[in-house]
């Protein structure tokens, strides 16, 4: 692990950053303390496909064919009041 101070980040930033990138840890000193830690960015991971529901499938199991007697919009209208 490599140990870097406060002033060497300051006017030396570049090659502080490199050895981040290149998979090292760099220790942050300030006066002789250990004040931050600097790591490399864990690997991205591959993202999965998010798999909805199939929402109207299950409206139809629910209600088949059925016509309901008010839309969603009028339910919601009804709810907000005279807004």
């Amino acid at each position: 692990m490599k140990t870097a101070t406060v002033r060497q980040l300051r006017h030396d930033f570049g090659s502080v950053i490199r050895c981040v990138e290149d998979g090292e840890s760099v220790q942050l000193t300030k006066r002789g303390r250990v004040i931050a830690l600097l790591q490399p960015a864990p690997k991205a991971t591959k993202r999965r496909k998010v798999q909805w529901p199939d929402f109207e499938a299950r409206l139809k199991r629910i209600f088949g064919d059925k016509v309901l007697p008010t839309t969603g919009t009028e339910i919601v209208a009804y709810g907000r009041g005279d807004r």
